[in-house]
């Protein structure tokens, strides 16, 4: 349908007369009424151009021209209406963007030549479309082949960081989500002036002299700067820019914006990275989310919500298989506990108590429980120490 026009108007007896005025020179299509092209456009389109009617029952031309423009960024949009009147030219410009705006009754030649013209104009638009495309994806494959090769770790730690923020976008449903992926992707492109060590000591927590933390605050400016130079990618420039930005309006850069005036990107980007950093350090999702919340003056906590979304039970649970007698209070069955003769004990998500745990272990010593038995562990709770969580 890439060439196909559409052509909009509650009155059949023109679309017909359109038909047969038309047909032989462009693939052309009607359709009945707002609702009808909508309809067709969802299931049929794209479309090249759309002619619409201005005055309709249930939905106007305009606003519906509005519903095609969300759709179908790139279909040329045309009014063709017999209430001609300058307010109605204005609004159909302003809010519809409109490329023509035509009266009728409309001479056949004439109606041809604009439509020639949104042809035309398609064919600008999305040859030019095509053209930054791929110049954008080569542009940003040279960029993240060069950051593997020149620095490893950066690499590794940019999809990691992509992953995250890949989900946390997703889970709180936002459009244009490649703009993020490209954020994610490229957040570590600055790191192209740090030493493969530098990466490492962050990941393991091992301090930074001040010539090596002066290099790594400078890594979000750097990058931002060599993303601005992109055509189409200000916006991820400005994410990668305040990647390591609080919620509270420290960290960098140090220019007094905070909260929701941090761009959404980068208030994303800061939550992925931190928690991908506290996962190197302490391999729990658990124990690195509470790390999170127990610094959630630096993070949106509308991303900190969707992290959470995303990582159900693991954001406060560690998963294990125990014997009953290393079983603790405040522990989740995680699945259900049998007796080795078969009879039903604890159904799945029962939480222990002392009481318990107490009946499991007499249960154990006489019928026997099948072991081992799985369990969720609060994220405080797997922090005691090992001897005094296994001892009897």
């Amino acid at each position: 349908m890439q060439k196909t026009i559409l052509f909009v108007d509650d009155d059949e007896l023109l679309l017909k007369a359109v038909r047969r005025s038309l047909t032989s020179r462009y693939d052309l299509e009607t359709a009945l009424g707002p609702e009808e092209a909508l309809k067709r456009i969802q299931e049929d389109g794209p479309f090249a151009v759309v002619v619409s009617d201005l005055k309709m029952p249930g939905k106007d031309g305009i606003s519906l021209l509005e519903e095609i423009r969300a759709l179908s960024p790139d279909t040329i949009r045309v009014v063709l209406t017999g209430y001609a009147d300058l307010n109605s030219a204005v609004e159909a410009v302003n809010r519809g963007h409109v490329f023509r705006f035509l009266t009728k009754p409309c001479e056949d030649e004439t109606l041809a030549a604009v439509l020639d013209d949104c042809l035309r104009q398609f064919a600008l638009v999305t040859a030019e479309r095509e053209l930054l495309e791929k110049t954008l994806k080569g542009c940003v494959s040279v960029l993240t082949e060069t950051l593997s090769l020149v620095n490893p770790e950066a690499f590794g730690r940019a999809n990691r960081i992509d992953r995250f923020a890949k989900a946390i976008a997703q889970q709180a449903g936002i459009g244009e989500i490649w703009k993020y992926e490209m954020a994610a992707m490229l957040s570590q492109i600055g790191c192209v002036v740090l030493p493969e060590q530098t990466l490492q000591k962050i990941a393991k927590g091992i301090h930074l002299n001040s010539e090596e933390k002066q290099l790594y605050d400078m890594h979000p400016l750097i990058g931002r700067n060599l993303l601005a130079r992109i055509p189409r990618l200000e916006d991820v420039a400005e994410m990668v820019a305040y990647q390591e930005k609080n919620y509270d309006g420290s960290g960098i850069p140090p220019d007094g914006i905070s909260g929701d005036d941090i761009p959404q990107g980068a208030r994303i980007l800061k939550v992925a990275i931190d928690f991908d950093l506290a996962f190197s350090r302490e391999n729990s999702f658990a124990k690195a989310f509470h790390h999170l919340e127990e610094h959630i003056e630096r993070y949106d906590p509308v991303m900190l919500y969707y992290l959470e979304g995303c990582l159900g039970k693991e954001a406060h649970f560690e998963s294990a298989a125990l014997k009953v007698k290393e079983l603790r209070h405040g522990m989740l069955v995680d699945q259900a506990v049998m007796t080795k003769t078969g009879l039903h004990l604890l159904r799945k998500g029962r939480e222990l108590n002392s009481v318990l745990i107490q009946k499991l272990r007499t249960v154990h010593k006489r019928l026997g429980v099948v072991e081992p038995i799985n369990v969720l562990i609060p994220v405080n709770e797997s922090k005691r120490d090992e001897s005094d969580i296994r001892q009897d």
